[in-house]
């Protein structure tokens, strides 16, 4: 798995990171018995590497990759069904973040809050590229 390009070759390459952190949801999530028929507390972290044009961009919404809509889809992903695997939601995420064609690479965590008493958290993070 190759990781997004550092902070200097993303500024020789005309790159920006957007990113959400720490964001809280409740999830139908877990291949456990225990774990099906509720939600769970999950926090899930995006970091975006953004393609920037090479006129720059007007001081718009539309000219850029807005958080907010990556949020809602993650908000969209996360209610449609029970998930066994955090590998599988962190994919689902990472494909629909991929989908906006400015967005070059994508860093997605998935963390459960409450799966293991003695961890803070436990989860997975994945790393996917434009090919």
């Amino acid at each position: 798995m190759t990781e997004p390009v550092g902070p200097s070759a993303m500024a020789m390459a005309g790159m920006r990171r957007v990113f959400v952190r720490d964001l809280l949801l409740e999830a139908a999530i877990g291949v456990w018995r225990h774990e099906h028929g509720r939600r769970q507390r999950i926090r899930i972290n995006l970091d975006l590497g953004v393609a920037e044009p090479p006129q720059g961009h007007p001081d718009e919404l539309t000219a850029v990759v807005c958080y907010q809509e990556a949020i809602d889809r993650v908000k969209a992903i996360v209610a449609e069904e029970h998930v066994k695997l955090v590998e599988t939601l962190a994919e689902r995420i990472a494909t629909a973040c991929l989908a906006d064609g400015r967005v070059t690479s994508v860093r997605v965590r998935v963390e459960k809050l409450d799966a293991v008493p003695e961890a803070a958290s436990v989860g997975v993070e994945i790393v996917r590229q434009r090919a």
